[in-house]
Order: structure tokens, then C-alpha cells, then sequence
């Protein structure tokens, strides 16, 4: 049977890292949605558009670039702070919903990271988790992960910067950043990444075990 797996939650909280690991050990393709988020940004930005502007964004959207997710620029935490931007305009995730929709819906299922996996793009998936942790731990791994790729960074300015993108992400109108009702929550706080792939291996497995208790199941 297919598997899709959705999961959501804040910059930072180890949800991409997560989220590669259950798609490597289950076997199926995996998608950061962030990532095309980011990849309208440094679109904008490199053909001079203004990222303030809701319709172009969205026509940037319509017209994605995949080349541009192998881009090395997509991870810089400038484009980090445009793709927040610019996420939030309805236009734009309308314009990235169906591609993302049909990732999930591949054959075999999928593996999909973001911030609205399994409230919209995947409400039926099989298995949901809501990654998170708290701001102070994040910054500290943001940070840590910044300097590793030769950026400069200040944990107090990564701590500020995310707070404001976990307010922006959790207060837009469309599709805000929330746990789906039935998704399990993860708190990464006081895990390294490999207890917290193990944990969220055993979560997906357990919600396949009670899927094949239901009546009906085949």
C-alpha cells in the first residue's frame, strides 16, 4: 500500500532531517516544500523582482524554476527570510499547491516536510508528524549550522529572526503553521537527530499498526 508521511513544523526544529531519514528508511521519494518557497525568493532576487510584491511572487510561482532546488543559494539564511516572505501571500502557495499535491500522490507515497504538509497539501496521509522544539534550541542549531556553512551568525539575531518568521508563519491567513488534529507531536528539544529518527520511525510505524487494526483494513 502507498505511504505518505506529512510533516510539519517550525524553522529549525529538525523536521528536514527527520524527514529525509523516513525517506530513505521506508524507501520513498521526499519533497522540502520549503525549498520552493525559496526558490521563488532567490528567483525574485536574482531577476530584480520585489519579493514585497504579492503578484509577481505568484507569478514566480506559476513559472517555478526546478533547477533552482540544487541551487547552493537556497540555503543561505537571506533567502530563508524572503521565502518566509513571500509564503505568506495566498497567491503564491496556490500557485505551488498542485505540484506539491502531486508529489504526495505518487504511486508508492511519499515523504513531504513543511509548514501546511498535513493540514492542506496531505490531509488524508497516512501517518503526520508535527515536528518541534523550542525557539531557544533552534536558534542555537541555526546558528550552529550557519557558521558550519562558513556564514556569519549571532545566536541572539538567528533567536530574533526566528521568532519572527514563527509569528509570521503561525498568524497568516492561509494555511498557517499548526499541528493537523491528528498528528502526533514531536518534541526534538532534548533529542539528537539519531533519537529523534528512531522516535519518529516507531511513531509512523505505530500509526500503520493501528491503520491495519481498523475494519475493513485489506
Amino acid at each position: 500500500m502507498p505511504l505518505v508521511i506529512a510533516i510539519d513544523g517550525p524553522a529549525a526544529s529538525g523536521k528536514g532531517t527527520i524527514a529525509r531519514a523516513l525517506a530513505n528508511h521506508y524507501g520513498l521519494p521526499h519533497l522540502d516544500t520549503g525549498s520552493l518557497y525559496r526558490a521563488v525568493a532567490l528567483a525574485m532576487v536574482r531577476q530584480g523582482a520585489d519579493p514585497a510584491d504579492a503578484e509577481q511572487a505568484a507569478a514566480f510561482a506559476r513559472a517555478l524554476d526546478l533547477s533552482l532546488l540544487e541551487d547552493p543559494a537556497l540555503r543561505h539564511d537571506d533567502t530563508a527570510q524572503l521565502a518566509s516572505q513571500v509564503s505568506a501571500y495566498p497567491q503564491v502557495r496556490a500557485g505551488l499547491l498542485a505540484f506539491q499535491q502531486a508529489f504526495a500522490a505518487q504511486p508508492g507515497g511519499a515523504v513531504l516536510d513543511g509548514r501546511d504538509i498535513g493540514t492542506v497539501v496531505a490531509p488524508k496521509a497516512d501517518a503526520k508528524l508535527f515536528v518541534t522544539a523550542s525557539p531557544e534550541v533552534r536558534a542555537r542549531r541555526r546558528t550552529r549550522d550557519l557558521l558550519a556553512a562558513g556564514q556569519t551568525a549571532c545566536e541572539a539575531d538567528v533567536l530574533a529572526d526566528i521568532l519572527v518568521r514563527d509569528h509570521r508563519d503561525a498568524s497568516r491567513a492561509l494555511a498557517p503553521l499548526c499541528p493537523a488534529p491528528d498528528a502526533i507531536l514531536l518534541d526534538t528539544s532534548d533529542f539528537d537527530i539519531g533519537a529523534a529518527v528512531r522516535y519518529a520511525i516507531e511513531l509512523v510505524d505505530s500509526r500503520q499498526s493501528a491503520a491495519r487494526r481498523q475494519p475493513g483494513f485489506r
